[in-house]
């Protein structure tokens, strides 16, 4: 029997994958449903006496799309369905089941279950319990590949937990992990020609939503959501793939340390006081002198690091060995560090006008810096400030605020600039001590 079905680049993507844990879409019209239910007929035609599970968080939304869906697209002359069990069976043997989730209890209808793959449909939609207690769920003998393959847009319950496991480890499209791998495959309604083709005005639409809706559904921005303190951050516009510096670029280091966590961050200065972000280093449980030679070693021998902006704690005398932080990273061979202007608020302000003159951009493989820019929250009793909790996810943010008030942009709270710990012509003296320092020890 002879048939075809016609899949979009980005579709075809996700159903090559091959990871242990695959998630596709973002924003809406991307054909999600439909490249779920293609991809599970391919595996159901590939391995003979498979076993797959379909998953939405309802049963009205699960006969609204992926049933509806596999009705139409698949021949029908290669199944039976049963619209009372919810399952199609191939004449090879495989099977195609239709379940859901409404809440966590309902995973025990599961529980002697067997699959080959499990496939969640708006992930979102349901608890990271649901999803790793179904995990449990993907074994039996038939040596079949087992996957979780799921597809999604941001929002919902489930937002900040699929954020956490699939956007913010890696880059999109890059395959990540170990023992478990995963990967995230983006999508837009752009990528799905069909749909443009019969909907043209599908996308005039999207774009009449509210801000933050239309953030989520047509550009499929994860970085949005209820109190957020940059919502300017977008990564389609301020995340770039890592690319060769071009070596006028003066450089330097901005360095928040605490011993629960060691963020450095180097950056390059191009066209007009433009800053780029292009390497990372984020450690926790480092010593003060272990930092220090972690960020040496991180720096290539031939980079010339004009300063190093770093937190003033630094400069405090520590009780126990009457020494500053700044002299232990000293003798560790760390030279040339420059108190930061750690006020918070002109701080603040000062990298908000780089985002929105998107004069700030991050190399994608400074992934913790990308995951907390955006989560910073408002402090509700201060609303110009960012909250200093959860506190995992400041020290990216603040080693980012010491290196935007180290060279304010013109125009960009001035005041940063004139009432700062130094005034412009002393730090750049001390940017030319440091380079003195450099050059001796080459």
């Amino acid at each position: 029997m002879a048939f075809s079905i016609s899949v979009t680049p980005r579709q075809a993507a996700f159903i090559r994958a091959g990871e242990d844990e695959v998630l596709y879409g973002g924003a809406a019209g991307g054909g999600k449903s439909y490249g779920q239910v293609v991809d599970a007929f391919r595996y159901a035609m590939q391995y003979p006496k498979s076993r797959q599970l379909l998953l939405r968080s309802s049963f009205p939304a699960l006969e609204r799309s992926l049933i509806l869906t596999a009705l139409e697209i698949i021949p029908k002359a290669l199944y039976t369905y049963s619209s009372t069990k919810h399952k199609m069976r191939f004449a090879n043997g495989s099977l195609l089941e239709f379940g859901f989730l409404a809440s966590d209890t309902d995973v025990t209808l599961y529980q002697s279950a067997e699959y080959d793959v499990i496939r969640f449909d708006e992930l979102t939609h349901f608890t990271e319990y649901q999803y790793l207690y179904m995990i449990s769920r993907l074994r039996g003998t038939s040596g079949y590949p087992k996957q979780m393959k799921s597809t999604t847009n941001p929002g919902s319950r489930g937002h900040g937990w699929v954020k956490a496991r699939f956007i913010d480890p890696a880059v999109p499209g890059t395959a990540f992990g170990t023992s478990q791998t995963r990967i995230f495959i983006p999508a837009r309604v752009q990528d799905n020609r069909f749909l443009m083709e019969k909907d043209a005005d599908y996308l005039a639409r999207l774009q009449l939503l509210p801000e933050n809706e239309k953030k989520a559904l047509l550009y499929g921005e994860w970085d949005i959501f209820e109190g957020q303190f940059f919502s300017e951050f977008s990564r389609e516009k301020h995340t770039v793939p890592p690319e060769e510096i071009p070596a006028q670029y003066r450089r330097f280091r901005s360095l928040d340390y605490g011993l629960d966590m060691t963020a450095c961050y180097w950056w390059a200065v191009g066209p007009e006081d433009s800053l780029i972000c292009y390497r990372e280093f984020y450690k926790s449980g480092l010593t003060l002198s272990e930092a220090a030679r972690e960020i040496l070693a991180h720096t290539p021998p031939e980079e010339k690091i004009v300063y190093t902006v770093a937190s003033p704690d630094l400069w405090n005398r520590r009780q126990d060995t009457g020494r500053s932080g700044v002299e232990i990273m000293a003798e560790a061979g760390l030279y040339g560090l420059i108190r930061a202007d750690n006020r918070r608020v002109p701080g603040w302000r000062v990298l908000r006008e780089y985002l929105r003159g998107g004069k700030i951009r991050f190399f994608q493989n400074c992934v913790n810096v990308i995951r907390s820019l955006p989560a910073l929250l408002y402090d509700t009793r201060m609303p110009e400030d960012a909250a200093s909790s959860p506190h995992e996810i400041t020290h990216a943010p603040e080693a980012v605020r010491y290196a935007v008030m180290s060279r304010p942009p013109p125009g960009a709270v001035h005041e940063a600039t004139r009432r700062g710990r130094y005034t412009p012509g002393e730090l750049e003296d001390l940017k030319e001590e440091n380079e003195t320092e450099i050059q001796k020890r080459k």
